[in-house]
Formats: C-alpha cells, structure tokens, sequence
C-alpha cells in the first residue's frame, strides 16, 4: 500500500500558530506560580525528612521505630513518640510518657501537703497478772503434810482461810519454849519476847500465838493460812508430803486487777509515752471494746523477739479478764499532735537501702513529665512519711506506677533509683553498646534477649515428672495456707501450717530427679527447710517473718524451675516496704495484694508482678 502524503496549507499553518499562543498565555495565567508550587512541595518533603515520626510502645519506651508495627516485647500496637516541650527550663532528665502510657501504668499521684503527723500504732499483748498482787508460800519450817484444804489450782480463797495443816517437830519444840518462857514474861522479859518473835517469823499470827499461850499445850498440828484474797495458781504439794524449810507451796494471785501487757516494736517505740491511751478487743469478749492509759513502758528491747513491753492495768470485776488471753489494740498517738509537717505517702517512696527517692511531676508539660529526686524522710506516720528535706508544698509527686517510671529512667539512661548519675549503663545491659541509631536503641532480638533473661532462671520443668510437680504442688498449697497466717498476724496459725508444710515436704520424693536437676533441688531444699524450721522455733510473728522472706524467694525458684501443679492460679506478689524497705516477695492464690510481712497495718502494699 501506497501512503498518502500530507498536505498542509498555508492557512493551517497560521491556525496552530494562534493555538499555541493561546495556549501559552492562559498557562502564564493559571500555572504562573508553578515554580513556587514545586518550592513549597520541596520545602514540606525537607520538614518531613528533617522531622520523622517516631513510633514507641506505650509500655516499653526503650523502643523507638520509624514505622508503625508491633511492640517487639509485649505485642501491643506501636504509637507516635510526642516529643518533650522545648525551652529554656526543660530538664534533659525528665521522663516523658505518653497519656495513653500514664492510663496502660495505672499512674497516680498525689499533691505534698502539710498537716499533722497522725500514727495508729496496732499492739498485741496478753492479760497478765498483776505482779504485786503475787503471793508465794514457802515452808518456814520442815514437816509432813497432814491435810490439805485446798485441792485443786484455780480455787478461790479468802485471806485467813486454811490452806492446809502440818505436822513439825520443829514446832512443837519453838511452842513448848513459848509456854515456858510464859512462865517467866514478868521476870525474864526478852527471852518470853524472843521466842514470840521466833514463832512470828514462822508465819505464825498474833492469833495462833494467844491460843497457844492460853491452851497451855503446844500445837501437833499447824494451819497455813492464805496470806491474801485471791486464786489459787499452784499447788506444789500433796498430803503425806515431807517438805523442808525454803520449799514452795501455794502460790496465790489477787485477779481483782490485772495488766495488759502490748509487745512493742522498735519502730514504734518514738511514737508512744507514758499516759496515752490504747483501745484493745479481746478475742474471748467480742463485740466489747476497752480502753485504758499507758501506765509503764519496759526500758529494755527483748533480745530475742525485738520487742518491749508496754503495760497497762485494768481493773477485772467478774474475772472477765483472764491470764494469758490474747489482746489486739490501737494507740492513736498524738506525741506531734500540735505541728504541721510534709507529709508524703509511703507507696510514693522507692528505697535503695540509704537513699530515699520520688517522682516529681514537672508542671506546665503538655505531654506528663516527671523527674528523678532524693529526699529526706522524717518518722512513719500511718501510712504516710514526714519529709525533712527535699519536697516543698504543692509539688505533686507519682504514687502508683513508680516502679514503672524508674524502670523507663533506667533504659533511658537518666537518674534512677539505682544509678542516680544517670548514663549509660545505669540498666543491668550497656545501653550504649547495643543497637543502632547512634547506640542509644537496642535491636528487637537484643530486647526480646533481656527481657526473658531478667523473667525467671533456667527451667527444668518439661523433664520433670508430673508426679514431682504434683508433690511440689502440695508444699505450694500448704505454703498459700502458712501464708494466710502472716496476713492474719496469728502466730498460731503461722506455726500450726508451717509443720503442715514440712511434713509435705517430706513426702517430696527427690529421686524422681535425675542429673542436674536433682542437684539444683539440693541446693533449694535446704534453705526451704531450715527456714521452714525457723518459723516454727522462732517466737515473734517478726522474726518469724525474716524466714518468711528467704523460704519465698527459695520456694519461687523452685517453682521457676521445676513447675507446679496446684489445681488453680498462683501469683508472685511484691512489697517494697518489707525486710527492712529493701523489698520482699511472696506467692499468693490471689490477684487482690494481702500483705503477710505487715498484715493490718499495710494490707494492700504491693504488687502482682506476675502470673506463674
């Protein structure tokens, strides 16, 4: 096929032309600014560049990512990173959490105020008797018991009242020489007063000593007679019983008054004098509520219970009041009744042993901001501190949520609880050594790493029989019942399950065991049971609480280790406060904290740390 040439006249010629300039001149008029388009678009893409967004986790804010994705260590959706307000008064240490971080952390806080140190310091004690209203009687001279008028301990008497009549040739000689120097009282007056004066240190009365002198014939038979109205103890004697001179025989208490002894520990000691008043409930009389004043405090601290006594004396009309009977009571003190001081809340507080530290929200952040500080602390007061130094009125301090806080200093690198310089390396890994983006991030693998080395030790539990994890399991149970007993503060109780748990300790078959596992339940069992045999023989609910602290951590591992079977949840729980503020674990049934190291006085310090 032939193609056809074209033809374009002259004519056409000037038609394209005239398009073409008009074309030309309506894009001057509406593209002229297309230059300027293209700068403006340049200049966003530059901030955009120079300004990335970057995604964090609302729980872990070590991590930092320029995209949108998945927490590497906890799973939760990635969020924008709101950056730190900017000016001149921004503190370079302060932690910034995002709101959505602040609600996941339960964060709380609370205003420092000043107002008047209040304790309610929570006693307990037992009835006692009086000791001045104590009467022991012990044979003056040797002889046989002929009859006994009191039979059994318990007995009340009267003051005069025959207890019991002896026969003693001793005393028929001293009656004799009494009839005989009788004779001769007119003449010979000091030897008739001496052998009176011998009688009388006999026991004998003014009474028995005229009915002797006017019968003109010894006694065979002598009464003792109570010295006193009151109870009858204990009786150390029998009829037919020879006794000699210095043995005890009766003892007799006058109940018509009795103390109450509190134990009180050293902590508590500054906070009670002399005529405060203690409310107290006896077990044995519920529903009833007593009250009396501090009429004497012991000087010394027992060195065994770390305890000293705190009495007060109540009078027992009926012998309602029984000895040895179990006392709980509340003394409201008010030794800083008349002073205004710093008060902060104990929860606010991390200890490091000699430092004292809270969190400060900084003011006037958009974002919440909060900064590391060490304080001061005055006396405990309840559930509160006094503050000496460091905090002023109307800052406002973290009071839930703090752990978390410091825990997010310390993989930032700034001032915490336990690097208060701050820097690298204040975490248990260099921060500064992982990771990309100039060291200051750790890779995800390097993450998830630390995460499960810091959870628990190396587990032996997929080799180890069921049958092993079952026993295991049945010392756990017995432990959660022992554990209801410090929670409670009954000693009873505490003693009563913590046998309970040896004896299923022992029925724990450790050769059902083999090789290295069987040797690391050597090396657990023994600190189990030594502090297991520690509650049991110690006396004192605190110090039967220090073993407490070693048996949970040990039987912890153990269940780390090896696995458990209980037949429902169980929980690893924390205090800060307890063992002396450096902290201390516990293992529980319950999500809801019920503290066993403070019992009534902090039941719900803690926290769930996490779930077996």
């Amino acid at each position: 096929m032939k193609s056809k040439k074209l033809k374009i006249g002259k004519r056409d010629i000037v038609i394209i032309a005239i398009a073409l300039i008009v074309g030309l001149a309506l894009g001057s008029i509406f593209f002229g600014s297309s230059k300027t388009v293209t700068i403006d678009e340049h200049d966003h893409l530059a901030e955009a560049s120079a300004n990335p967004t970057i995604w964090t986790c609302s729980m872990h804010p070590q991590i930092k990512k320029d995209a949108p994705g998945d927490c590497p260590i906890c799973g939760m959706d990635l969020i924008p990173l709101e950056t730190a307000d900017s000016g001149e008064e921004a503190d370079p240490n302060e932690i910034q959490m995002t709101k959505s971080a602040m609600k996941l952390a339960e964060v709380q806080t609370f205003i420092v105020k000043e107002g008047a140190p209040k304790k309610s310091v929570y006693l307990l004690g037992k009835v006692k008797a009086d000791e001045r209203n104590v009467s022991v009687l012990t044979a003056r001279f040797g002889g046989r018991i002929e009859k006994l008028y009191i039979n059994y301990t318990g007995q009340h008497v009267e003051k005069g009242q025959k207890l019991a009549s002896i026969y003693s040739p001793n005393l028929i000689t001293a009656q004799r020489e009494l009839l005989e120097a009788a004779k001769y009282k007119d003449t010979n007056p000091s030897f008739y007063n001496a052998t009176r004066s011998k009688l009388k240190l006999w026991d004998l009365n003014e009474e028995q000593i005229k009915t002797i002198e006017n019968s003109g014939e010894p006694s065979v038979y002598f009464d003792i007679l109570s010295p006193i109205t009151g109870t009858v103890t204990r009786r150390d004697i029998a009829i037919g019983d020879y006794v000699k001179e210095g043995n005890p025989l009766f003892e007799v208490v006058d109940l018509s008054r009795v103390w109450i002894m509190f134990d009180a520990y050293e902590s508590d000691l500054p906070w009670i004098k002399k005529g405060d008043k203690i409310e107290f409930t006896i077990q044995s009389l519920p529903g009833k509520t007593y009250s009396a004043k501090v009429t004497y405090i012991d000087p010394f601290i027992n060195a065994s219970t770390r305890v000293a006594q705190v009495r007060v004396e109540m009078r027992n009309s009926g012998l309602k009041f029984k000895p040895e009977m179990f006392v709980n009571g509340i003394l409201q003190s008010n030794i800083a009744k008349n002073t205004n001081q710093l008060l902060i809340p104990k929860t606010s507080i991390l200890w490091t042993g000699k430092r004292a530290v809270v969190y400060v929200k900084v003011p006037n952040r958009e974002a919440p901001s909060f900064v590391y500080r060490e304080i001061v602390l005055g006396p405990e007061t309840g559930n509160f501190y006094v503050v000496s130094q460091g905090l002023h009125e109307g800052e406002e301090i973290v009071t839930n949520g703090v752990f978390k806080i410091d825990a997010s200093a310390q993989l930032a690198g700034k001032p915490s609880m336990m690097n208060p310089s701050g820097g690298a390396g204040s975490t248990p890994h260099d921060m500064s050594k992982m990771g990309t983006n100039g060291g200051s991030e750790m890779t995800d693998e390097e993450m998830e790493a630390m995460e499960k080395s810091e959870k628990k030790p190396v587990s032996l539990s997929k080799e180890t029989p069921a049958e092993f994890k079952k026993q295991l399991g049945n010392v756990v149970s017995s432990y959660l019942k022992m554990k209801d007993g410090f929670v409670a503060t009954d000693e009873t109780k505490v003693e009563k399950e913590a046998k309970t748990v040896l004896a299923e300790l022992e029925k724990v078959d450790m050769g059902l065991l083999k090789g290295d596992a069987h040797i690391q339940w050597m090396k657990l069992l023994k600190p189990i049971k030594d502090n297991l045999n520690g509650i049991v023989a110690m006396k004192g609910i605190e110090m039967k609480r220090s073993h407490f602290v070693i048996l949970s951590d040990a039987l912890t591992k153990a269940i780390d280790m090896f696995g458990t079977e209980t037949g429902k949840p169980i929980y690893l729980e924390f205090c800060p406060m307890a063992n002396n503020d450096k902290g201390a674990f516990w293992i529980s049934a319950d999500k809801e904290i019920k503290n066993p190291y403070y019992g009534e006085k902090m039941m719900t310090c803690g926290e769930v740390k996490r779930k077996f």
